[in-house]
């Protein structure tokens, strides 16, 4: 696996201040020379200058390919001639060695080449497969998945989808150890949500074990951060190769697939009634024990057993029913 190194390149400034005096001091020698050709006075230092000012103009030529600006978040990986020699960070106007490749392309079958023809920010590559600028964002960036259709534990098809917010971290890892660190991201970004979706239950309804202890069982619907976070140690696992880390990763959608979200509906309305039923009859059942308690105690009327069960049943009808109760006025005795 390649590790990013640090490589020194100077201030541009300075270098554009000897450039200029380069190509300054090839033209004045250059006209030197001529005179001194042109009048036979001293012909050979007019040729040893002519040739000194040749050699002068195009080492300022060539160092004039060398220059390069780097923004806030940006990064420079150079490499001489199949090499990789380092990543320059300093922003501003820099200047490194003229013969640092501008651009980098990996064919179909690997490997670094530099390309020869130029192009808008430098040199382009026009060969297969795919291609980077020697210049790499190390900006933070954000990645949205489409919709991706997935079993959770029970094997419930449910629709999930995710956004991203990663960065490149090792440039030499990321242009390097992996063909297209770009799409490299999306297509882990996809297998390791399919993977963590995989690993918990819709709810804690569709999980019978998550019946017994709701509090500690992590779902994907009910525990947000908890999925996340484990989405996104995740993620951090597998692109590490590429040299890229994840910032933070968050679910965008999360619902049941179409063919079941009706039943699942229905399902889930059904368990609200069930459970609202419950409470009913729970408090009706202690105000029905409250009722005949205090009655009895009270002396107000002495129940036997059936006085007890038929006041008991009237009470649980007018609690537990849907509807309001319309009372009946007994004008004889309990038993008329």
């Amino acid at each position: 696996m390649s590790v990013e190194k640090k490589v020194f390149a100077m201030s541009g400034w300075t270098m554009l201040f000897l450039v200029l005096l380069g190509y300054l001091g090839s033209a004045i020698l250059f006209f030197w020379s001529t005179i001194r050709l042109a009048s036979y006075y001293n012909p050979g230092a007019g040729l040893i200058g002519l040739i000194v000012s040749i050699l002068l103009f195009t080492v300022s030529l060539i160092c004039s390919f060398g220059f390069f600006t780097l923004q806030p978040g940006q990064a420079r990986v150079c490499v001489l001639f199949g090499k990789y020699v380092g990543t320059v960070r300093d922003e501003g106007l820099r200047w490194a060695n003229p013969f640092y490749s501008r651009s980098l392309g990996t064919s179909s079958q690997g490997g670094v080449e530099s390309a020869v023809s130029a192009g808008k920010d430098g040199v382009e590559v026009k060969l297969g497969g795919h291609h980077h600028s020697s210049k790499i964002s190390t900006r933070a960036r954000t990645y949205t998945g489409d919709r991706i259709k997935v079993n959770d534990k029970m094997g419930n098809p449910i629709e999930i989808a995710t956004v991203i917010v990663w960065h490149v971290q090792d440039t030499a890892k990321a242009l390097f150890d992996v063909d297209d660190y770009e799409s490299y991201v999306e297509m882990i970004t996809e297998t390791g949500l399919r993977h963590v979706a995989s690993l918990y239950a819709y709810d804690h309804m569709e999980d019978d074990d998550a019946c017994e202890n709701v509090s500690t069982t992590i779902t994907l619907r009910t525990n947000i951060e908890e999925v996340s976070e484990a989405l996104k140690a995740e993620l951090d696992r597998k692109l590490e190769i590429a040299g890229v880390e994840v910032d933070d990763a968050r679910l965008t959608h999360l619902a049941y697939a179409q063919e079941i979200a009706q039943a699942m509906l229905r399902r889930q309305q059904a368990e609200a009634i069930i459970a609202a039923r419950k409470k009913i009859v729970e408090g009706a059942v202690s105000m029905v024990d409250m009722a005949l308690s205090q009655l009895s105690e009270g002396g107000v009327v002495d129940f036997d057993d059936d006085r007890k069960a038929v006041m008991a049943s009237n009470l649980m009808v007018v609690l537990c029913g849907d509807s309001e109760a319309q009372p009946v006025v007994n004008t004889g005795s309990l038993y008329q």
